[in-house]
Formats: structure tokens, sequence, C-alpha cells
């Protein structure tokens, strides 16, 4: 908690489980991670069951499982890209999936997801919705007035069926 002075709040000495080093960090913040501090989002790390984490080789090789179901998965949507089909929602998937055991997907989910909130919300802005607006009604106009001098230029004939050449 903020209380406005310039002199550092006390200091809790905590041990990660994951590395196990010991970690100093101020006694907010050891409040925020035991109230479950929603702004990180849940722990990074697997979500594989325990009894599959507590087996090495049975960890590896849900690992690679998980792997190559995320792979298949961004695969089909990279090549939905160019096809019809939901490309990016699909990628995100297989990032989601990619997610629920690896570190860096977590961190490039979250990384994303922060993205998409901040354009979403600055396209919800007034005045970028307004400046959006007026240069799709200019864009619009543009195309109109070439669309105009073509058709008085050389009326509603298409380029390809000129007869004499």
């Amino acid at each position: 908690m903020n209380t406005g002075s310039d002199e550092s709040g006390e200091v809790v000495v905590t041990v990660d489980r994951a590395d196990r080093t010991d970690r100093t960090e101020t006694a907010d913040e050891a409040g925020a991670v035991e109230a479950g501090d929603q702004r990180s989002g849940p722990g990074l790390g697997s979500r594989a069951p325990e009894f599959i984490k507590a087996r090495r080789a049975l960890h590896l090789s849900w690992q690679v499982g998980v792997f190559v179901v995320g792979l298949a998965v961004v695969v089909a949507g990279v090549v939905m890209l160019p096809l019809p089909g939901p490309g990016w929602l699909v990628i995100f998937g297989g990032m989601a999936i990619w997610a629920t055991e690896f570190v860096w997907a977590q961190l490039v989910l979250r990384w994303t997801k922060r993205k998409v909130t901040e354009a979403a919300q600055r396209a919800l802005d007034p005045r970028v919705r307004r400046r959006n607006i007026v240069l799709t009604v200019l864009g619009l106009v543009i195309v109109g007035v070439l669309l105009g001098i073509y058709v008085w230029k050389f009326g509603a004939v298409m380029p390809w069926k000129i007869k004499d050449q």
C-alpha cells in the first residue's frame, strides 16, 4: 500500500518453489501475491496434473504431446490464413494449447491479450473513431471520383472487351 512516504516499507524474504532461490520483496508485494494479485493472472508453468508432473518421463511425454497438438492447431491456422476459415483465431487457439504447458507461450499469450485490449480501447476513443470515419469517407469519395472519370472517359465497357486492337 502506498502511504506517500519516501521510506521503504517492511522487507519480506520468500522462497520461490520453482527454482529454490530466495527473493526479497516489499510487504506490499508479498500481500499482493498472497491475495492472488489479478494483475499478473494465474501463475506461470505447467498445468499438467500432479501425478504427471511427479514422474519425469511421463511429464516429458505429456509436454511432447501438448507441443505436437498445439503445433498441429497452429499449422492449421496458418493454412487457413489464405484459405477460407478463421486463421488467426485457430492460431491463437494453438497458442492457448501451448500455454497450458510452456511458460514462453503463456508470456506471448499475455502480451497478445494486453495489446488486443489496448487496441480495442484506442478504437473506442471518440477522436479515433471520428478520424477513421473521416478517412473512410474520404477514401470512398476518391474511389467514386476515379470510377466516375473512368466511366466518363471509356463508358461502361469493360477494358477486357476491347474489339479494336
